[in-house]
């Protein structure tokens, strides 16, 4: 006489059972959160390819589009951060965790293009070491939501050239470093550096992402910008852009990233003694910045924030 158990019925893989069977299968994951991370995953994926009926012809595209996207990353380029741009997702991840209001100053993406430490410079100083491009004084300062000055704080700077391309997109054309910074404000929290006006410029379009947007008909292009981050002891760090008025694209950023917060205007100075006195070519062009940052919290100080290797390594 067979005395085996049949299995649970309950406990099997069906298709009407299949998110409950294996959300159970996490059920003994220490770690809270990464427990509920990976049910909420499971339960909206196989909810996902249950509404579209996905073939198995189509998943496999999907294995072999993430498998290229994982292969076109380097340590100057993140096919996968591109990914989460063009999805919205970066942008969401930003906005959840990087709430403003009060003033503070809204965040938006890192993008792709920040793998590489920026050099220090010193107040004043100019980023762009080709010489290109219409000349450009930024000035701003850092406070917090008091209105108090943040003395020497950290204002990473990063931008596309006047042709729209980052200097690791150009290796051998511009210089190393072209149009990045890493500057500390002084005493009263002002900063202030010359550079170029920045252009409106496509993102990558030569890997699998790009050739998502051509297969949905959506244009790679983002509007002209200044990326900041802008860090200091006893504050979040916040990563954002400023935007340049009447840019194109400026309403249909393929990565979703105007806040119109972050919006201005970039006139034209025609002054020979500001020119002389900034050391730059007249007429130059002059934007101001101010960044308000928001007090740093508990959970902000007890994580450690990823490093530019982690985030160039697609396995990290």
């Amino acid at each position: 006489m067979d005395s085996h158990t049949p299995p649970d019925p309950a406990q099997l893989f069906s298709e009407e059972r299949s998110a409950d069977v294996v959300a159970a299968s996490f059920a003994g994951t220490p770690d809270p959160r990464l427990r509920r991370i990976l049910t909420s995953l499971v339960r909206h994926l196989h909810d996902f390819v249950k509404d579209v009926e996905l073939t198995e012809r189509e998943w496999a595209a999907a294995i072999e589009f993430l498998t290229a996207t994982g292969q076109a990353c380097t340590s100057t380029r993140q096919e996968f951060i591109l990914l989460s741009d063009v999805l919205g997702a970066s942008m969401l991840v930003e906005t959840i965790n990087n709430r403003a209001g009060g003033g503070l100053t809204e965040s938006t993406v890192e993008g792709p293009f920040h793998m590489v430490a920026s050099p220090p410079r010193e107040l004043g100083a100019d980023i762009a070491e080709d010489g290109k491009g219409v000349p450009c004084l930024v000035t701003g300062s850092v406070a917090g939501p008091d209105g108090r000055p943040v003395p020497n704080a950290a204002v990473d700077v990063w931008q596309a050239n006047d042709e729209g391309f980052y200097d690791v997109q150009q290796p051998g054309v511009q210089p190393d470093l072209n149009l990045r910074g890493l500057f500390t404000a002084d005493d009263e929290g002002r900063f202030w550096f010359r550079s170029i006006v920045p252009r409106h410029y496509p993102i990558p379009q030569d890997g699998p992402v790009g050739r998502l947007l051509e297969a949905t008909s959506r244009h790679p292009n983002r509007p002209a910008h200044i990326h900041f981050e802008v860090s200091a002891p006893g504050y979040r760090t916040v990563t954002t852009h400023l935007f340049v008025a009447g840019t194109p694209y400026i309403d249909s950023d393929a990565v979703f990233g105007v806040k119109p917060s972050l919006v201005r205007e970039f006139p034209e100075v025609d002054d020979p003694d500001r020119a002389a006195a900034a050391g730059l070519p007249n007429p130059f062009r002059t934007v101001n910045f101010d960044v308000v940052l928001r007090p740093a919290t508990e959970s902000d100080t007890s994580t450690e924030p990823a490093t530019e290797s982690d985030a160039a390594d697609p396995e990290a």
